[in-house]
């Protein structure tokens, strides 16, 4: 570990860039059959198209046979990881970089390094401050890297300067999350919401590049152009950023017409009564596994962070028959970008408008509790407090029990969970059940033996209570929802 003069170096090795959980995932993939989870896992099509790797015949102009073949393998961005630890203990600063390190490996990375300096405040000029900008440009140059993550968003000349200083390219937190987004995102809403956070953060941080970049003319200066060319020009920059907010209207537009859309779906639904279950959570806290256990989804499970980004909602039902819908939505993360929380707050609502929200915990994780804080803000940001809220720890098959106790302890209604072996689901299928708004009200009804449909949704949507064949159609007493009761009205016994 590199002394920085009150600051600290950690150099991540592939094993243990994930710190406790590396030995338990790595037995974990040798001990995995895929085989074995295909009931629950579905139909991994998402996971094959990205690693496949098919051959196309027929396309070569050679005129001659190739004998010989050069095989070259992709090179990834080598980086150095930088982080200013201004609170906290060192371990949650440890923590912090490592998983920033796992978001830069799932960017398409080789993390080589990485130092935390110990401030009170980031430096306004260069965030490390001039002197450790200077040591950590050695440690640049001794590892061969070629860029420099900070583990904070920085302002465009923090980011300037800290490049002028160590001469490699230099990203923040913000940017890398917003690629990892960009690689991820399959649906239009997606791209789009993508999109939108990406020009949100660019716009404030665009830079000329020299008189290349200048459309202004005076003089022989401009361009030898001499006379009849003087005059009030514009800079191409400013038309970067007018081309930039005319696009960003109308991503907006298009997200506001998806958003329309998927209102629409959602009223259905709750014009139908059917309850909706919301599946939320720190991204990799196994939110599609736990999906593709419960319904069978299909959705792509990786371990890896943001694997999936857009949302897939599956219908369900519980053991006495009411159906109801389960939503996986988008994974949060620490110091979620506000880009993004507002670009995607559409999908978000998802969650504050369903009626039970199951919260996933990585029970594996080194700081489950953060996760837990750090998902609660960005519910808190898109006012979606008042949804019931269960805390489902994931992974409690290689989680430390004694993690699993404490969570708990200080989380009232919560479960521990393994969506790998499918430890406590059944009893995860019980708590929604019980949980799910039931319908009440209660009618008494004789319902004709042709109208077989309104039986059929009684028994979807309902409760029945009780139930009897007589020589003039089925006399059912039950619990039922509004909607229900309205085409009920005509059977109702008096």
């Amino acid at each position: 570990m590199r002394n920085m003069n009150r600051s600290h170096s950690i150099k991540p090795a592939a094993a243990d860039l994930l710190a406790t959980r590396a030995e338990a995932l790595a037995d974990e993939t040798l001990e995995a059959d895929p085989a074995a989870y295909a009931e629950f896992d579905g139909d991994q099509l998402d996971r094959e198209e990205r690693a496949a790797l098919r051959r196309v015949t027929g396309l070569s102009t050679e005129l001659e046979d190739i004998t010989e073949v050069e095989y070259r393998q992709l090179r990834l961005e080598r980086v150095v990881l930088a982080k200013v630890w201004s609170e906290g203990t060192s371990e949650d600063a440890e923590n912090s970089l490592r998983e920033l390190a796992a978001l830069a490996e799932t960017a398409g990375s080789d993390v080589l390094a990485g130092v935390i300096q110990r401030r009170q405040r980031p430096d306004p000029a260069t965030y490390l401050g001039k002197g450790k900008a200077l040591e950590l440009r050695d440690i640049v140059v001794a590892e061969g890297a070629d860029t420099v993550i900070a583990d904070d968003e920085l302002a465009p000349s923090q980011r300037r300067a800290l490049e002028d200083v160590v001469k490699v390219k230099v990203i923040d937190r913000t940017a890398l999350i917003l690629d990892i987004f960009a690689q991820h995102a399959k649906s239009r809403e997606g791209k789009a919401q993508v999109e939108l956070a990406q020009l949100q953060y660019l716009l404030p941080r665009l830079r000329g590049w020299g008189e290349s970049m200048s459309r202004q003319a005076g003089g022989q200066a401009a361009g030898g152009q001499g006379m009849g060319s003087r005059g009030p020009g514009e800079t191409k920059i400013e038309l970067d950023r007018r081309r930039i907010n005319t696009r960003m209207a109308k991503l907006r537009r298009e997200i506001a017409e998806m958003k329309t859309h998927r209102d629409t779906k959602r009223s259905t639904r709750k014009k139908g009564g059917v309850p909706s279950v919301a599946i939320a959570g720190y991204t990799n806290a196994g939110k599609s596994s736990l999906l593709n256990r419960l319904t069978g989804a299909g959705v792509l499970v990786e371990n890896q962070l943001f694997a999936t980004l857009d949302t897939t909602v599956r219908r369900s039902e519980t053991e006495d028959g009411r159906e109801f819908t389960l939503t996986d939505t988008v994974g949060f993360v620490r110091s979620l970008p506000t880009h993004l929380v507002e670009a995607f707050r559409s999908t978000l609502e998802e969650v504050g408008d369903a009626d039970l929200l199951l919260h996933v915990v990585d029970g594996s994780h080194p700081d489950p509790e953060g996760q837990i804080s750090a998902v609660r803000g960005v519910l808190a940001d898109v006012d979606a407090t008042d949804v019931k809220e269960v805390i489902v720890v994931n992974k409690a098959d290689i989680a430390d029990p004694d993690v699993l106790d404490r969570i708990r302890r200080h989380e009232k209604h919560s479960i521990a969970v393994s969506a790998r072996t499918g430890q406590g689901i059944a009893e995860l299928l019980e708590l929604i059940a019980r949980e799910l708004p039931k319908p009440e009200i209660e009618v008494d009804v004789l319902v004709p033996y042709h109208r077989g449909d309104l039986i059929s949704r009684i028994h979807d949507e309902g409760e029945i209570l009780a139930s009897e064949h007589v020589a003039d159609g089925t006399r059912v007493r039950a619990r039922v929802t509004p909607a229900i009761e309205a085409d009920l009205s005509d059977y109702v016994v008096a």
